[in-house]
């Protein structure tokens, strides 16, 4: 029977059938070792194959998954050699981020658009907690909305503790599948909370001693959105914190290719693999210093390269 895939627990899956009714599940053995590079075999939001175990219980073991049409990776933080895959089969992607309490590096951002437009997965900016943010907070908030609005991404100022922003980002999440990701204590478990009272996820203040978000979320996990709320349907998967994003199989060439404003530039550089450092005429370069290119987006560039460099010589 076909299935997807809700949740992943390392040896363990639950499911849902085509009928809606859900199972666990376990790999059939063949699989883990059957042209699968990733560090877990199977995803959340993965489309799967499965048989029944035993009719008396609701025990089923996978035997097929299906191509999926993206997926979102990063570096195992086990094994800086392999990638670990956090979802599939995505219609778009939120990531949370904050100005404070904890506050979440442009860098960060950053590398997980690269790790979106790898795969195409449309991916939307909300930074939560304006209701602790002052007047330095909003006015970086504005210049950070300029610089990806201006390239394509939406960016929402949210408030999941105050409502502010709340039925914006419902009205996105709308017949779609959505992963939610971001650094831990950035209110990603408290808006899913607001989406599924019942659901009680477990939410952590941020350690004072660091000034970051601690882990709440220790597997992944897709939900469906409430119909009475979401009459189109939809679903969001939930991811666990984040603390660094590795990216995974991309090239120094390829880089530039994944930052929407780089791209649209680089056929007007002198060399036609101009990496946008030393080279002389380069139309990325020239674009940063007229301000058509944010400072930030190319520092990010700069320090992302030059983590690819560390990984493949």
């Amino acid at each position: 029977m076909k299935a997807l895939i809700y949740k992943s627990t390392g040896s363990w899956y639950i499911t849902k059938s085509e009928t809606g009714k859900l199972y666990n599940a376990r790999i059939k053995g063949v699989l883990k070792i059957d042209g699968i590079t990733s560090t877990n075999p199977i995803a959340v939001g993965d489309e799967v194959e499965m048989d029944l175990e035993n009719e008396l219980e609701d025990t089923t073991t996978i035997t097929k998954i299906h191509e999926r049409k993206n997926y979102v990776a990063r570096q195992s933080p086990h094994n800086k050699h392999q990638h670990h895959i956090i979802a599939s089969n995505l219609d778009q992607s939120l990531l949370f981020a904050t100005l404070k309490d904890p506050k979440t590096s442009t860098g960060f951002i950053d590398r997980f658009l690269v790790a979106c437009e790898m795969f195409h997965i449309p991916a939307i900016l909300v930074f939560n907690k304006a209701d602790v943010y002052r007047q330095k907070e909003l006015e970086k908030f504005e210049e950070i909305k300029a610089n990806y609005e201006a390239i394509g991404y939406t960016v929402i100022l949210a408030s999941v503790q105050n409502n502010l922003g709340i039925d914006t980002i419902k009205g996105l999440l709308k017949d779609k599948t959505t992963l939610l990701s971001g650094h831990s204590g950035v209110g990603k478990s408290t808006f899913i909370n607001k989406l599924f009272p019942d659901l009680g996820l477990r939410t952590t203040e941020v350690s004072s001693w660091s000034g970051k978000g601690m882990h709440t979320t220790t597997f992944a996990e897709m939900f469906d959105l409430p119909p009475h709320v979401f009459r189109d349907g939809g679903k969001i998967i939930d991811t666990p914190g984040i603390r660094e994003l590795g990216l995974v199989d991309i090239s120094r060439q390829e880089l530039s290719h994944y930052f929407p404003e780089m791209k649209a530039l680089i056929n007007n550089c002198q060399f036609n693999n101009c990496m946008h450092t030393e080279e002389p005429n380069c139309a990325v370069k020239n674009a940063v210093n007229t301000n058509e290119v944010a400072a930030e987006r190319y520092i990010s560039y700069r320090n992302i390269l030059d983590s690819i460099a560390e990984k493949t010589y």
